[in-house]
């Protein structure tokens, strides 16, 4: 079975081999597309990004060719949400990829991140927060064994906030700042509900989380996972460069280097906001919790 996740930064493909009810990944593939970055202030999507989303897909193709049409589930998050000429782009998405994209709602999104990350933990009996940066929306869940028990998406990703605040990847503690107000005023509905739920331990997925985890631990920010303290380190060594190029980083990878400003921002809003402290990464993700969700049909 095979997922696909056209996310509002990476387009990704995830194939899984089924045994006795347990999902193996076996092979995926990874696309910095950055759809987002093409969606107008009028919520048009460009048709350069357009273009950048068709190619990924058509390459995606060519690995599930053979696959059955019900084996494979792909889903679209918030850029396909917010963009008005969507339907036309998701035509010509679904001709070269060869199956239906469905556009899911930001809960229904949130829901099939838990089931990902889930599958993936030591002790899944728990009460888990996940928090999942994406592109163009930030899913915030709670729960416990393989039960959702809040679900919430808000409209802030690393690609907007990283466009919207740092623009030529120019940073200083004032423009970080006036992200960090943007996210905390964004979660400020939310933030009540989650801290009376409460959480034994606090997961971050998706290609955000992974970045600050391994900046943090292999730049010596961090000894283990992202933490608060770690959060503020990485700031003011970015703050001393002025810019994220300038800066010698252990462990940023090439595609994320133009959106980790915004997923930095982000990030840094939520534990203030939350009161976290320190957050582990999980490779559970969307596209794992979609495998799973394509299984229990």
């Amino acid at each position: 079975i095979a997922a696909v996740d056209l996310g509002s930064n990476s387009f990704r493909l995830q194939v899984g081999r089924i045994i006795n009810d347990q999902i193996y990944p076996l092979d995926g593939l990874k696309e910095s597309v950055r759809l987002a970055a093409g969606l107008s202030p009028e919520k048009i999507l460009d048709l350069d990004a357009q273009e950048r989303g068709v190619s990924a897909l058509q390459r995606f193709h060519e690995r599930l060719h053979d696959f059955d049409i019900d084996a494979v589930r792909a889903v679209a998050t918030n850029t396909l949400r917010v963009a008005k000429n969507a339907p036309d782009f998701l035509i010509r998405a679904e001709a070269a990829l060869g199956f239906p994209i469905e556009v899911i709602a930001g809960r229904e999104e949130a829901r099939l991140i838990y089931v990902g990350v889930a599958h993936t933990l030591p002790d899944p009996h728990k009460q888990q927060l996940v928090v999942d940066i994406g592109g163009g929306s930030t899913e915030f869940i709670i729960g416990k064994s393989f039960e959702p028990l809040l679900l919430e998406s808000r409209y802030m990703g690393c690609v907007g906030y990283s466009l919207r605040f740092f623009p030529d990847g120019r940073v200083d503690k004032r423009s970080m700042k006036e992200a960090e107000l943007a996210a905390r005023r964004e979660m400020q509905t939310i933030v009540g509900a989650y801290r009376e739920a409460g959480w034994e331990e606090a997961l971050g997925s998706s290609g955000s989380a992974k970045a600050l985890t391994d900046i943090l631990e292999q730049n010596g920010f961090s000894r283990s996972g992202i933490t608060r303290e770690g959060l503020e380190r990485f700031k003011a060594a970015l703050f001393r460069a002025g810019r994220v190029d300038a800066l010698e980083l252990v462990g940023l990878k090439g595609d994320r280097l133009p959106v980790i400003l915004g997923g930095l921002a982000i990030m840094s809003a939520i534990f203030k906001e939350l009161g976290i402290e320190r957050m582990t990464f999980s490779e559970g993700a969307l596209r794992l919790g979609v495998l799973y969700d394509l299984l229990g049909r």
